[in-house]
């Protein structure tokens, strides 16, 4: 198993980085999730948004989870950092990739996002080994 985490291991050691790739790594399997759930006819376009905010929430705490625990300390930071980093990153994305304005209520995510991530961090720094 070492031999294996060695030849194929990549381990960031900063805290936000690995929440933040932790976080989109949960958003891809969330959204392979939603499109096959789609593509099965077992749920309408109609009820995606609910479902891509739970995906969202779901990821940003993994993240949060993660970054308090590789930091060890401070999870309220380090959890409110990566979740910052993750819903910026996400709108700029899809600024770019799908031609929209950013509106205030856009913006306004970042405060959800924030507040779970800060759970997520204060969680990691808890099941952190000391």
């Amino acid at each position: 198993m070492h031999f294996i985490r060695r030849l194929f291991g990549m381990r960031l050691s900063q805290p936000t980085l690995s929440g933040i790739w932790y976080a989109y790594l949960w958003m891809m399997i969330g959204a392979l999730i939603l499109s096959l759930l789609l593509q099965g006819e077992v749920l309408e376009e109609q009820e995606l948004m609910l479902y891509t905010y739970f995906v969202h929430a779901i990821s940003i705490l993994f993240g949060g989870i993660v970054s308090g625990k590789r930091a060890g300390t401070k999870g309220w930071f380090q959890g409110g950092i990566t979740a910052m980093l993750y819903v910026v990153t996400l709108l700029l994305i899809s600024f770019l990739a799908l031609d929209t304005s950013l509106s205030l209520q856009d913006w306004l995510l970042i405060v959800p996002g924030t507040i779970v991530g800060i759970l997520g961090g204060v969680v990691g720094v808890n099941l952190a080994k000391k």
